[in-house]
């Protein structure tokens, strides 16, 4: 049996056991503990027969996918129907009739029939009763607001109310259940919010649910409990909060910050200026502070409690000082950077094949043939995605040309890059031999590499942000286990680097975060502080074949850019190849998913840093404390946190 097969074998126990026990609670009523049985059991398998039917039906996308096919062929580990439909039609029978057993249940005994209920809980308010279905109409909103399924460009203004549903119930639920339904609502957002992590990895959006699940747990532990001891400054909670969650889950080995609430701002110029002050994380905090007042309110209203006017013209005031000051920053924003309105032309270039998935030499037919066409313009650079050119150079540049295919395209590759006489970078694999307990071992990179137009290798830049478990496991010794479970689903593993690389071109500066790098705040800060005018974004996205995962990366990107008041240029193998302006303003760009290239004059920034750049993430960490301060005047029942 495969690992699905053991999982739906599980949840069928679990609902047999379920039923059985409810019978028996039913035939000795009253019984102490039924309450739980019959009104929260029903409501924790639904929660995970969802999340399992998600899976499934997400993970169904595989089975059209010839490399998928040819795994399945060579590995006993994963089992799929023959073509998506019918891996989806499984699941539609496998979990609908589950979910609708569930479903009834929740009906059912929430109506009172059982006397054991009755005794237990005399009445059920009116949250408590609709407190699953608000909370996954917050999920759904708030994975709505961003790029999705529904609209490519999300829907922003859901962000400002998709809170309102979830904090309404925290506040009005006991601590396990606040735990339970938050939790809910993040790993709901999360799993439609990343769908088309199904088909980058065959563990990756098993590894990040997962990953969600442990995070949201012990977060909402904290907050609900600090929510739940509050009083009048009960509203600042959240946003101090979740702006902290939000840098903390972007930290360290599982970092993965996507899907944040202020990353759906993108399109509002006036407001994500401020994140040149304090970051994404400043727009976070905004919205997140409109929802937290408007449940502030709204659940003062249902439990007919006076709540003073202080929140609402706190939210007044924090929505005047955004807007108007970035409406001031995009109003005395020059129409040219730089003092001497210096530009720089690059040419970036989008070929529209997952390099690993097709011909090498394929491949690079393709860049050559675009590049060509964008050479009479003559650019001052040149760039290929991320693993544009496949073959690792440095390797197969040392191999007879006679004797293998691929020794032999690396010097097809050299001769082409001299012969166009400009400045190339391009992704690239890369590797170094280190010395390590007494012997040698090697070190493989995913990279990007600079050439002069004479064809000497420059300077090469190695990924240090992997994406956890699918291009990086650092624990390999510890849980060997583990180790060898990613390598047998096909997962490639590199080293991460150790120094953030500054390409020096004649003209100017740049670095080169490879993919998802770009989606860390201060990884790409510190580039800057490192001497980067232009901050070039490698990346391939090509695999996920989705207008969402296209566009909610070009999302992230945007911040990157007004946070440290650099141009950003984005290289995608497909997905969105484009321009973002110092303002966030995506200036040209790539149709999605076509072969193309862009031939662009990008203006170089004046000299100086951003607060942000300056002093990095010091937003989230002064909320931190501030939720710190809200924890300890909780404990302490000061009067001024006491409810009026």
């Amino acid at each position: 049996m495969s690992t699905a097969e053991y999982l739906y074998a599980f949840l069928l126990l679990l609902h047999v056991l379920t039923a059985v026990a409810a019978v028996v609670s039913l035939r000795r009523s009253p019984v102490q503990g039924s309450s739980f049985l019959l009104l929260r059991a029903p409501e924790l398998l639904f929660a995970l027969t969802s999340v399992l039917f998600l899976f499934s039906y997400i993970y169904a996308t595989n089975a059209n996918m010839s490399y998928v096919q040819l795994f399945m062929a060579t590995h006993g580990n994963l089992r799929l129907a023959p073509n998506t439909s019918k891996e989806r039609l499984s699941a539609y029978l496998r979990y609908l009739p589950l979910l609708g057993v569930d479903l009834a249940a929740m009906w059912y005994f929430r109506s009172r029939r059982s006397s054991a209920i009755r005794k237990e809980v005399p009445s059920l308010t009116t949250v408590e009763a609709w407190a699953l279905p608000g909370v996954v109409v917050s999920g759904v909103l708030s994975a709505l607001s961003a790029p999705s399924f529904v609209r490519t460009g999300g829907i922003p203004v859901l962000a400002w109310v998709c809170l309102v549903p979830l904090l309404v119930v925290l506040e009005n639920v006991s601590l396990a259940q606040g735990i339970f339904y938050g939790t809910l609502a993040g790993i709901i957002q999360t799993m439609i919010s990343n769908f088309w992590l199904g088909t980058f990895n065959l563990l990756t959006l098993q590894f990040v649910t997962v990953v969600t699940l442990l995070e949201y747990v012990p977060f909402m532990a904290i907050a609900v409990g600090v929510l739940r001891k509050s009083r009048g400054a009960g509203f600042l909670v959240f946003p101090a909060a979740w702006t902290a969650f939000d840098w903390l889950r972007s930290q360290g080995f599982l970092g993965y910050p996507w899907g944040m609430l202020g990353t759906s701002q993108y399109t509002v110029m006036p407001l994500i200026q401020i994140a040149s002050l304090a970051g994404v994380w400043a727009v976070t905090f905004v919205v997140t502070f409109a929802n937290s007042v408007t449940a502030w309110y709204v659940s003062g209203r249902m439990k007919a409690l006076r709540r003073g006017k202080a929140p609402f013209i706190a939210l007044v005031a924090l929505l005047a000082a955004a807007f108007g000051w970035g409406t001031l920053r995009i109003l005395n924003h020059p129409a040219a950077s730089g003092p001497d309105n210096r530009t720089v032309r690059i040419t970036l270039v989008q070929q529209d094949a997952d390099p690993r998935k097709d011909d090498y030499r394929e491949t690079f037919e393709t860049l050559k043939r675009l590049t060509a066409e964008a050479l009479p313009s003559k650019p001052d650079l040149v760039a290929w995605s991320e693993t544009a050119f496949v073959p690792n150079i440095r390797r197969w540049s040392k191999e007879d040309p006679a004797k293998y295919e691929l020794a032999a395209l690396v010097r097809d590759f050299l001769a082409y890059q001299r012969g166009i006489r400009t400045w190339l970078v391009t992704g690239n694999d890369d590797y170094e031999f280190v010395t390590r307990d007494g012997g040698q071992e090697r070190l493989d990179y995913n990279g990007a590499v600079l050439f002069s137009p004479a064809g000497e290798r420059l300077e090469t830049y190695h990924k240090i942000h992997l994406v956890p478990f699918t291009e990086y496991f650092p624990f390999k010794t510890q849980l060997p286990g583990l180790y060898q479970f990613l390598l047998s689903f096909d997962a490639y593993l590199w080293e991460p680097g150790d120094r953030r690389v500054v390409f020096h071109h004649p003209l100017f500066t740049f670095s080169t975060p490879i993919c998802f790098e770009d989606s860390f705040p201060n990884d790409v800060r510190l580039f800057v502080v490192a001497g980067a005018q232009v901050i070039l974004n490698l990346s391939n996205d090509y695999w996920s074949q989705t207008d969402t995962e296209a566009m909610q990366h070009a999302a992230n990107a945007v911040f990157r850019a007004v946070e440290n008041g650099r141009p950003l240029a984005r290289a995608s193998a497909s997905g969105l190849t484009c321009v973002v302006d110092t303002l966030g303003r995506i200036t040209t760009r790539s149709p999605l998913y076509e072969q193309s290239f862009l031939v662009t004059d990008i203006p170089l920034p004046p000299q100086g840093f951003t607060l942000y750049t300056r002093l990095g993430d010091w937003f989230p960490i002064a909320m931190a404390a501030v939720l710190i301060g809200l924890a300890i005047g909780a404990m302490a029942g000061s009067p001024r946190l006491r409810r009026p």
